[in-house]
């Protein structure tokens, strides 16, 4: 289980949110943590701690006020380690691109194939098509509902009809390289993993996956290892004492190496 780390930013700013507060209303979410530096600290910090494929969230959409101060911040990431960081966020065909040249070592994508409720295959195998799928991340973002995990889009707050299982998982998997997979429901909440969905991604475990939401604790780490037969790497945000929460993240480095 590799760690994954983070560099989420909204309104211009590094920050940790509650993931399903977001909202594209006057750009808000509900804050954890903001922090007074800039996203090149934390690209230099996971490059010369030797983590590969960590990513960036771009959380305002294009059309916001606070979009332009968003991407400043994501180019002195990118500059700052090039080639060793993701990028997502309004990411699409006409500038995945864009994105690659300048730096990131792949794209994350949620909206633009997850569409109207479903499956945009046409978005999909443009897009592959263009960068490779090698450079191409979907973000399989989960809620629940009647007992089963929904992909979400539209700030996580629109249900699609598609349910995350492992025929899905392999039905996409010819299109990219990796899944992000986010539980939306304890996202920022560092109270605890989802174990089921834990448990069936890592049972399928046929690609490399990046699990992120609910760790707040080295059991919680523990539990996410043996719930994922070591198969899904991991992202903490929130809880890491740089982004002000209790776990020290020198010790989350070791515990994932």
């Amino acid at each position: 289980m590799r760690f994954r780390p983070c560099i989420d930013i909204h309104n211009g700013a590094v920050k940790q949110i509650v993931g399903g507060s977001l909202k594209d209303e006057a750009d808000f979410a509900k804050d954890n943590f903001v922090s007074e530096l800039k996203a090149d600290f934390y690209a230099d910090l996971y490059r010369r701690s030797g983590l590969v494929g960590g990513h960036i969230i771009l959380l305002n959409p294009a059309g916001s006020t606070y979009y332009e101060a968003d991407l400043e911040q994501a180019k002195l990431a990118l500059a700052a380690y090039p080639q060793g960081l993701q990028i997502g966020g309004g990411i699409n065909a006409d500038n995945a691109e864009q994105f690659l040249d300048m730096g990131a070592r792949q794209v994350i994508v949620t909206s633009y194939v997850f569409k109207d409720g479903r499956i945009n295959y046409e978005n999909l195998k443009r897009l592959s098509s263009l960068i490779g799928a090698e450079h191409l991340v979907l973000d399989l973002s989960c809620r629940k509902k009647d007992g089963r995990y929904y992909i979400v889009t539209d700030r996580w707050q629109k249900f699609t009809e598609e349910v995350v299982t492992p025929e899905t998982l392999d039905k996409l998997a010819e299109y990219c390289s990796e899944y992000l997979i986010h539980a939306v429901d304890v996202e920022g909440k560092a109270a605890g993993i989802e174990t089921e969905l834990a448990t069936m991604l890592g049972t399928w475990g046929k690609q490399p996956m990046t699990y992120a939401g609910g760790v707040g604790s080295f059991d919680d780490l523990e539990s996410l290892k043996q719930c994922g037969q070591d198969r899904i790497d991991v992202t903490v945000g929130s809880a890491l004492d740089i982004f002000g929460g209790a776990l020290p993240y020198d010790e989350v480095v070791k515990f994932c190496s």
